[in-house]
């Protein structure tokens, strides 16, 4: 008996992830409590700022659609932060002729330290504008690659005319998943982490990344910019401790590109994690933090321990695979035909509770997006395991980067794009 309580535990493990994602994709038709509109007379300028580092590739399409983004209702200023790109960069955006565009040119020794400063720095240029209302200003965050939807200001500010909310995060997608890598990106943001955010929604625990971000300026100004701000999830985490209301809207997305190698996906997704592990200081606040339920602090939570916890957990369940393949096969050994039955059950449902997360998401992304074909969006799901381990080797580098204090921008190349030509 005490042979078979390795295969035991990890059917356990095996079974609790397929149901934690079965109990997520319930979430996906979920739509968030709307906001109360008051009057049209209510207006909102956006800032929308642009990180960017040797963006030769995509930065023209970028800000062009950013600028396009502004209406009547919504007027927008784009502000680039040039991170002392060494390619075409600066050349394109000085041939970009718009009186709304606003760019830095970060130089050394302050450039490429990281994003979070060039972020520090473009809240602190926003904030000097003396003539902004901060309490009629929203400052939005676009990558380098990002797209926002034609609906997006106007959806962001119909949320933010509910006085309590002062963040909002949008929804993304993948917009080059012509590949099955790539569209199992979208899988993730589209369908998957969609679903995620509207559970956080729910519980007042919404996380906001490094793209279609948006914060009022009145809340930005309560903060102090003059010193290095850890990024995105990070920065989600101050205004939940301090009682900031953040909300998730699906309504407005930001397409951003996919990335169709896995190298490049592995180097993203290990400055990811990497952010992620550098957040964990802030369990303790947040434990004594009375602005934070305890279902949002039950989130917080699992969102931090849960990039320290994938390596020693992969290694536990690698011995886990291990210590049941040999008990299998000990326990089968000179009886293969009588055995025979226990085996295929034991194959079945291996299979199974391994394939069925992704063809659940597969399944959602399908009746929920509705813009890819069903035996993409199954396929992609097959391959959901493959896509999830590349996220463990990330989490491994990211681990080896955070104990030898490796914490440089690891920028990703972007895949080349046709210029938006402005009307």
């Amino acid at each position: 008996m005490i042979g078979w309580f390795p295969v035991v535990l990890m059917i356990v493990l095996l079974v609790w992830w397929p149901t934690l994602n079965l109990v997520l994709a319930a979430f996906s038709w979920r739509v968030p409590v709307p906001t109360a509109k008051k009057a049209s007379t209510d207006w909102f300028t956006f800032f929308i700022v642009i990180p960017a580092l040797n963006e030769e590739r995509v930065i023209e399409s970028t800000v062009r659609h950013a600028l396009a983004l502004g209406t009547p209702e919504t007027p927008v200023r784009v502000l680039v932060i040039d991170d002392d790109s060494d390619d075409g960069t600066r050349a394109i955006l000085e041939g970009i002729s718009d009186p709304r565009l606003h760019v830095i040119h970060r130089e050394p020794p302050r450039a490429r330290i990281g994003k979070g400063d060039s972020l520090n720095q473009a809240c602190q240029y926003i904030l000097n504008h003396a003539e902004l209302d901060p309490a009629r200003t929203v400052v939005g965050v676009i990558d380098g690659d990002g797209r926002g939807s034609p609906n997006m200001l106007t959806e962001v500010a119909n949320m933010l005319r509910d006085e309590t909310i002062g963040a909002v995060q949008c929804g993304i997608r993948i917009q080059n998943r012509e590949g099955v890598l790539t569209l199992l990106q979208d899988l993730e943001f589209g369908a998957m982490m969609d679903s995620v955010q509207l559970l956080r929604d729910l519980l007042g625990s919404v996380g906001l990344g490094g793209n279609g971000q948006f914060i009022r300026l009145s809340v930005l100004a309560s903060y102090s910019w003059s010193d290095s701000l850890v990024e995105d999830y990070e920065f989600a985490l101050r205004l939940h401790l301090d009682g900031v209301r953040v909300r998730y809207t699906n309504s407005a997305r930001v397409g951003q590109q996919g990335l169709p190698d896995v190298p490049r996906l592995l180097r993203q997704r290990a400055r990811w994690a990497q952010g992620n592990l550098q957040c964990a200081h802030h369990v303790p606040s947040l434990v004594r933090s009375r602005a934070v339920s305890n279902l949002a602090l039950l989130d917080f939570l699992l969102a931090l321990i849960m990039p320290w916890a994938t390596v020693p957990m992969s290694v536990v369940f690698s011995g886990l695979v291990a210590l049941g393949v040999v008990t299998t096969t000990a326990a089968t050994t000179g009886n293969v035909l009588t055995a025979a039955p226990t085996i295929a059950l034991t194959s079945a449902t291996w299979l199974l509770l391994l394939f069925l997360p992704g063809l659940v998401w597969g399944l959602v992304h399908r009746l929920r997006l509705g813009d890819e074909p069903l035996r993409r969006c199954l396929l992609a799901g097959l391959c959901y395991p493959g896509f999830l381990l590349c996220g463990v080797f990330a989490t491994w580098r990211a681990m080896f980067r955070r104990l030898t204090r490796r914490n440089s921008w690891a920028k990703t190349d972007r895949v080349p794009e046709q210029p938006l030509v402005a009307e």
